[in-house]
């Protein structure tokens, strides 16, 4: 078990940066982009991130299926 497994942190790689989604004045932004966690496949994520990508907000992770099966329920809504 490493250093960082022991003291709880959470160890990410943000492996494709996809897109800013809103932009806060506070200099944090929420994004969708492509990150692994603790060395895992990487997956879709969504949440705010600081502007140095160090600090995080709580978001929501998807694997592959479940961001096509996001993309169907939108597909055709107006708003």
């Amino acid at each position: 078990m490493s250093e960082k497994e022991r003291n709880g942190e959470i160890k990410f790689e943000i492996v494709e940066k996809i897109g800013v989604i809103k932009p806060y004045p506070t200099g944090w932004s929420k994004e969708i982009n492509l990150v692994s966690w603790n060395d895992g496949p990487a997956k879709y994520d969504i949440r705010d991130w600081d502007h140095t990508h160090e600090h995080m907000s709580r978001g929501v992770t998807m694997h592959n299926d479940e961001m096509r099966k996001l993309l169907q329920l939108f597909e055709g809504r107006t708003v």
